[in-house]
């Protein structure tokens, strides 16, 4: 587009998943402004346990094929790691572990089953209460923070423009196409319009007529004191998903979620709660050789839920130059893949890699309003949070 307030296409969220595809739409050629209310991956896009390994998505394929290439495509590093390695400190936890581990081989992937002297070979800190446990030959994990920054500049490096600190406020609607999209900045004009907005992705879907169950949660994290690294620093149990920094710092998050309401386009309340030294506890229970480290920081923040727990990428019927992008809550792995599929899906109307069936909208006509209350997610008469 020739308008300096618009461009080809106007992504609304600057967080990993809107990025990644700003970063494949800028590669391809195409005119890309990201508009964000805050900071770049400032909520759980850079502050998330960094696991890549989703095997079971239909996007899962494409992340195990593009992950050890991000550094080189990006021309940024992402501090990539290969493999994963999952305790089990009870048997019903290492039932699921080899569940997980199934899944990926059905895809055609190679897990090894260890047992609890292979284990400690392999994770020195774990304890003599292991039962077993599982080493993926495939996923990984990387920094967040590293790759968010990498999206970002490699999509300016194509000629992308990003714009922080812009609230949206408002979509118009005209011809069946959204028209313009408003902002705290002002007004701003697109032939296609890619929502993902994280938590706020409902209310935008809301403003076109739209309806995408979503259920926003508050999520906390830790982090430790360094330790010296592991071989494989992508260890999870015990409930818990994380890695093990380059540094050597436990970084480590997992449930339960506390369902809370995001009433508008506020940023709401991020307090830590007691869950923090639940999540200390549990992370000592899984690596008693650690459990003398201090915790150093902690961080709190929202991430959003479908009913089924998969993503939802689609584009919209109504109006026509929409494609909305909802993770629930694996954005951060699956986003060389998801930005590459909702790409095509602006460039071709379809995504050419994976069929995307199981994440359309359309799996969600007959939800009804109160399904939040109805899976006990949310009590009838909770209040909204407190924004800022």
């Amino acid at each position: 587009m020739s308008e300096a307030r618009g461009a080809a296409v106007v992504i609304i969220g600057g967080g990993v998943t809107g990025l990644s595809a700003g970063w494949w739409l800028a590669r391809a050629g195409v005119d890309v402004l990201v508009l964000e209310r805050g900071i770049v991956g400032w909520e759980a896009s850079g502050r998330n346990g960094g696991g890549a390994t989703h095997v079971y998505s239909p996007f899962g394929l494409e992340e195990q094929r593009l992950w050890p290439q991000m550094d080189e495509l990006l021309g940024y590093p992402t501090e990539h790691q290969p493999f994963r390695i999952g305790v089990a400190l009870t048997e019903t936890q290492l039932a699921l572990a080899r569940r997980w581990a199934e899944i990926g081989e059905l895809r055609g992937f190679r897990w090894e089953s260890l047992d609890r002297r292979q284990i400690k070979e392999l994770v020195p800190i774990v304890g003599d209460d292991v039962v077993g446990g599982t080493y993926l030959h495939f996923g990984g994990h990387a920094n967040p923070q590293r790759t968010v920054q990498a999206y970002a500049w490699a999509l300016q490096d194509h000629g992308g423009r990003i714009l922080q600190h812009t609230t949206v406020t408002g979509l118009t609607v005209r011809g069946g196409r959204v028209s313009a999209i408003e902002t705290s900045r002002g007004t701003f004009s697109a032939d296609t319009v890619v929502i993902a907005a994280g938590p706020q992705t409902g209310i935008f879907a809301d403003m076109l007529g739209v309806s995408l169950p979503l259920a926003p949660a508050r999520v906390e994290m830790i982090a430790t004191e360094p330790i010296p690294p592991m071989r494989i620093g992508g260890v999870a149990g015990n409930g818990l998903y994380g890695r093990q920094t380059l540094r050597g710092n436990l970084v480590y998050g997992g449930g339960p979620h506390e369902w809370i309401n995001v009433p508008d386009m506020a940023a709401p309340d991020h307090p830590n709660t007691p869950l923090v030294r639940n999540l200390a506890r549990r992370l000592a229970e899984l690596f008693p050789g650690a459990a003398h480290v201090r915790v150093i920081r902690s961080w709190g923040g929202v991430v959003e839920n479908t009913p089924d727990g998969l993503p939802v990428i689609d584009r919209l019927a109504d109006p026509s130059n929409v494609v909305i992008a909802t993770m629930s809550s694996v954005g951060f792995g699956l986003s060389p893949a998801s930005g590459r599929g909702i790409s095509e899906l602006v460039l071709h109307g379809k995504c050419l890699f994976a069929d995307l069936g199981a994440l359309s909208l359309a799996r969600f006509a007959h939800t009804p309003p109160d399904w939040r209350e109805r899976a006990g997610w949310m009590a009838a008469d909770a209040p909204l949070v407190n924004v800022r």
